[in-house]
């Protein structure tokens, strides 16, 4: 998801910095400006509470499928995996991916294809 540059809710900042480097006896001086981009508004990744054990639903269906296996198997899903499908999440892996135990087998499955399931007590 990706925010538009002209929204009011951002605050920029920005600074210039300064790197001098000496290549062959003569030193350069270039001044390079770093612009930092802030939202006020509360992120989705820190309203998300995902751990080991939450329960998930798919909101969409990867193109490829990944075992969680010690020996991983990618695939094309052939309608394995659906938007719908709950599952429960056993473990985190690198760069936003989940080990999701789903009722067809667990799955490495990217962060943005599923969302908490919000049980009602």
């Amino acid at each position: 998801m990706a925010f538009p540059l002209y929204s009011s809710t951002q605050q920029y900042s920005s600074s210039i910095v300064q790197f001098k480097s000496s290549i062959s006896g003569s030193t350069k001086t270039r001044n390079v400006r770093v612009i930092r981009c802030e939202s006020k508004e509360p992120s989705k990744q820190s309203s998300r509470k995902l751990e080991v054990g939450s329960p998930i639903i798919v909101v969409e269906a990867p193109r490829m499928i990944k075992t969680a296996d010690s020996v991983p198997c990618l695939r094309v899903n052939s309608g394995l995996v659906n938007p719908g499908d709950v599952g429960r999440i056993v473990s985190r892996k690198p760069m936003d991916v989940w080990a999701v135990r789903l009722a067809i087998g667990t799955y490495l499955i990217d962060g943005k294809y599923f969302k908490p399931l919000e049980l009602e007590d």
